[in-house]
């Protein structure tokens, strides 16, 4: 395989064209191609995507409707689909081939790209080599490897792609087991969203579903990247702008997703020499952190306004019959906003009060708003406050619990929000563990279990000795990478459930497994016919989901096999479980899935398939509220900085933004082309203000080094990046993720909800110490 497809010198350049478009068609043709698909076999698998009778994207979680489109994908989720699909086997003969040692030198992409993983292994220290081994044998060795440990020492992760189905199941056997450390990546991106929104309205989701879209008639954007993230997003969003809908987007970075799009699927569109449709009425590139200020800026506007409705006898601005019913805190709320200084709220949002008046006035005089956000928003050391404040000012005017109208945080992994709804916790409160002791007879851990951060800990103190994972890249994922990776090895017993090669496999324990699984896209083939999973989406609609490619390889097992197996290797006879009748029949899994959240999940058999899914049961979304108070409750910030306790002062230090390009998903990296942001040929690129870079004395192209500035005795630097100008705020810097995350602290997390944050790490930069004219002259022209 050619190993890599990197440039020691990125080009970055301008690019004015819309997001979707030409460019969208001609990359995933390019990637089909690569993966050695026929264009006639990866169209006909792109029908059946996000369709009633096809399978779920194993992208993003974005909501599938009911009446869908001849193709319902996007270009990151069909890049996914061709991911997956695949030609290419990484099996016994490459491993035969390849010590592990070795294949640390690749990249990430050069790792997943050799493609599919066919047989179990077992890592051999001797050969530094992993070598075949049998499912049974496998299976045998875990358990009994598991049953030597303390309960409490063995991490089960959930990466966020598994059925609603394995989830269940998955922390069941973590639970009979005796552990309660259940974190899964919701813990990196929206555990923010997940504190954050209980707290305000009652509900750990977002309130909107998809049919929303065409009764709103505004629509907020906050820190989310929506036309790599969801792009699929960009099509009911389209459809509003088009009659008229206002959408104001606040991110300090320029997207193209919200600034010009044109459907692919829209022939006319597509033959049409203009520039597509403008995506955001206004763009406001904030500074890195300055949420808080800014939607205290609209806030306070609209009180204003309300304030001069009240002197001259006009209509209220505020909705004060739905404050006065559901509200609760609204009097310390607005003496809040009364003290806030617009001085502030300038200097720390970056942006003119002017500005955020206007978007107050347009607020005051729509009626059903939806407000998005990101990560962004969460990953922050405030990214409670920031999802809480964005709350606030929904509640101002009454718009959650209405048409058009609701909070909608967009998650990330297809089925994350889902593993949390079905038991995938660390925390007892958030699962059933009465009605699981009734049914199945054993007495669950009454414990809290440990989230990401605590599980990256226990990894660096030793105090964890195993580490299971279901899917996903967990130490290329979190901070603190580089420590991990050192520890990780330390670790007794490592098992990854996988479809592709990572460089998590890549870090044996003392005993270690590769257990391939089926995908999402494949048949899977039980004792009773072929089998139908479920996932749940953004906007908490519960979807079917069934494969229908042959297997990549036949020594394949099903996520639902293998954690069943895994359970009776090293649980026999500790409940009542019957494993065996539920991996011949996935429908007795929903079964059990609808008597233990009888509310979310009412005839979930029976309603799952119908097209759109149906939507669980959310009490916020008809104004029932289950608060303290009863109440949907105004919170005051604490401040406006969304990161207090770090430092930025000083001429070389910038606050750095982690970003993800349009040829990745989450830590699996398509290619190194990231078209919508003009950049192509290499990651390692750093994006500054053309200022600072003057400033600084440094030039497009010129090599340069990071360094985490923090007192804390630990030295975290990442060389040989190029630095490139775009358009930033000044004191902001850009990079990828997950090349950056070893600049993370593992104590840089928000306060409550332990989200790493990843969206204002304090940086220093400098000139790379190889950087000599030399390196410069070599540079393209």
């Amino acid at each position: 395989m050619e190993r890599s497809e990197q440039q020691p010198f990125p080009v970055v350049e301008p690019y004015d064209e819309p997001t979707g478009g030409w460019g969208s068609v001609k990359s995933l043709a390019e990637k089909s191609m690569a993966e050695g698909l026929a264009v006639s076999t990866i169209w006909n698998t792109l029908f059946k995507q996000n369709k009633p009778d096809g399978f779920m994207c194993v992208s993003c979680s974005w909501a599938k409707p009911a009446d869908s489109h001849a193709f319902e994908f996007c270009e990151n989720g069909a890049k996914a689909t061709i991911w997956e699909q695949t030609k290419k086997r990484t099996d016994r003969d490459f491993f035969s081939r390849h010590r592990v040692s070795e294949l640390l030198d690749w990249t990430d992409h050069d790792l997943e790209k050799h493609g599919r993983l066919t047989s179990p292994m077992r890592y051999d220290a001797a050969l530094d080599q992993y070598v075949p081994v049998t499912w049974e044998s496998a299976f045998r060795e875990i358990g009994a490897e598991l049953n030597k440990l303390d309960p409490k020492s063995v991490i089960f992760y959930a990466s966020g792609r598994a059925s609603l189905e394995t989830s269940y199941m998955y922390q069941l056997f973590a639970r009979v087991y005796g552990s309660a450390n259940l974190p899964d990546s919701s813990n990196m991106c929206h555990e923010s969203t997940s504190v954050g929104l209980p707290l305000s309205i009652g509900s750990p989701v977002g309130t909107i579903q998809h049919e929303d879209f065409a009764k709103t008639d505004m629509m907020f954007f906050f820190g989310h990247n929506t036309g790599t993230n969801a792009p699929r997003l960009l099509h009911p969003l389209q459809e509003a702008r088009k009659r008229g809908v206002p959408v104001y987007t606040f991110n300090p970075v320029e997207e193209r997703g919200l600034v010009r799009f044109k459907n692919p699927q829209a022939p006319t569109e597509m033959l049409s020499p203009d520039e597509g449709t403008k995506m955001s009425t206004e763009y406001f590139q904030l500074r890195c952190g300055g949420d808080i200020a800014a939607m205290t800026g609209i806030a306070k506007a609209v009180l204003a306004l309300d304030d001069a409705a009240k002197t001259s006898g006009a209509p209220r601005v505020l909705d004060v019959e739905f404050i006065a019913e559901h509200g609760h805190g609204f009097e310390e709320f607005e003496a809040y906003l009364r003290a806030a200084d617009w001085g502030e709220i300038e200097r720390c949002s970056g942006l003119k009060r002017e500005d955020l008046e206007e978007v107050g006035r347009v607020y005051a005089r729509s009626n059903a708003v939806i407000a998005h956000y990101g990560m962004g928003l969460t990953q922050h050391r405030h990214g409670v406050q920031n999802v809480q404040m964005l709350v606030n000012l929904l509640l101002m005017r009454g718009n959650i619990g209405k048409p058009g109208a609701g909070i909608s945080p967009i998650r990330g992994h297809s089925n994350v929000q889902g593993q949390r709804t079905v038991g995938i916790t660390e925390k007892p409160e958030l699962a059933p563990l009465d009605k699981f002791k009734a049914f199945y007879g054993f007495e669950p851990p009454r414990e809290k279990g440990k989230a990401t951060v605590e599980a990256c800990e226990g990894i660096l103190d030793g105090s964890v000795k195993a580490f299971i994972g279901l899917g996903g890249n967990f130490s290329r994922a979190v901070p603190e990478t580089e420590l991990i990776e050192k520890a990780w090895r330390k670790m007794r017993l490592h098992v990854q459930i996988s479809t592709k090669l990572n460089r998590n496999h890549l870090l044996p324990g003392e005993v270690t497994y590769i257990l391939p699984c089926l995908g999402r896209i494949e048949r899977d083939t039980q004792a009773t016919g072929d089998q139908t999973v479920s996932m749940e989406d953004s906007t908490a609609c519960i979807h079917g989901s069934k494969g229908w490619r042959p297997p990549a390889s036949p020594e394949l097992l099903s996520e639902p096999k293998i954690v069943a197996e895994l359970a009776k290797a090293t649980v026999p006879g500790r409940s009542t479980i019957p494993w065996d009748d539920w991996v011949a029949d996935y429908s007795r899994v929903r079964d059990e899935i609808e008597r233990a959240y009888p509310d979310d999940f009412k005839d979930f058999n029976a309603r799952f398939l119908q097209p759109g899914g149906f939507h669980r049961d959310l009490p916020a979304c008809k104004r029932v509220w289950k608060t303290e108070s009863k109440k949907a409750n105004f919170l005051v910030p604490d401040g406006f900085d969304t990161d207090p306790d770090i430092d930025v002062e000083g001429r070389d230090v910038f606050k750095l933004m982690t970003l993800r390009s349009n040829d990745q998903f989450n830590t699996t990296v398509y290619g190194y082309d990231d078209r919508l942001r003009g950049i192509s040929g290499s990651r390692m690129v750093l994006l500054m203000n053309a200022e600072d870079m003057q400033r600084l004395g440094l030039r497009d192209q010129d090599l340069i080094d990071l360094e985490t500035h923090a007192d804390d005795g630990v030295e975290r630097r990442v060389e040989g990046l190029r630095v490139h100008s775009y358009k930033l705020p000044k004191g902001d810097v850009g990079g990828y993720y997950p090349e950056l995350n070893k600049l993370i602290p593992l104590w840089h997390h928000e306060k409550t909800a332990h989200v790493p944050a990843a969206k204002s790490v304090p940086v220093r930069v400098s000139r790379s110490k190889g950087e000599t004219g030399a390196t410069r002259a070599a540079e393209p022209a």
